[in-house]
């Protein structure tokens, strides 16, 4: 028996996985299915850049490493909603809050 291996995936300098030649990251295509419950075939219609072969590599690659790449999303998340609660008082959210009440 013959293994074969394919690879649509590499690892940036910065430990960042990316589907090659494509300007997409790994991350991207995972949270399409995980946030927005997409199959591959939706996935592949918001990303028409990716081949169904990138796609599903991209999604194994996900599995592969879903405790690492779930501690960076909820990382993300978390820095999210720090920022969005330190500039909940801005002076930009002030001015939209006076054009919406009256």
């Amino acid at each position: 028996m013959q293994t074969v291996s394919i690879s649509h995936i590499q690892i940036d300098d910065h430990g960042v996985a990316w589907v090659i030649d494509a300007n997409t990251k790994v991350i991207e295509v995972a949270l399409s299915h995980l946030a927005h419950g997409f199959s591959p075939e939706e996935i592949h219609f918001q990303f028409p850049h990716l081949s169904m072969g990138q796609i599903h590599a991209a999604l194994m690659h996900y599995w592969d490493n879903q405790a690492a790449y779930d501690e960076e999303i909820g990382q993300q998340a978390a820095e999210a909603e720090r920022l969005a609660s330190a500039n909940d008082d801005s002076p930009g959210r002030q001015r939209l809050r006076r054009m919406v009440r009256p």
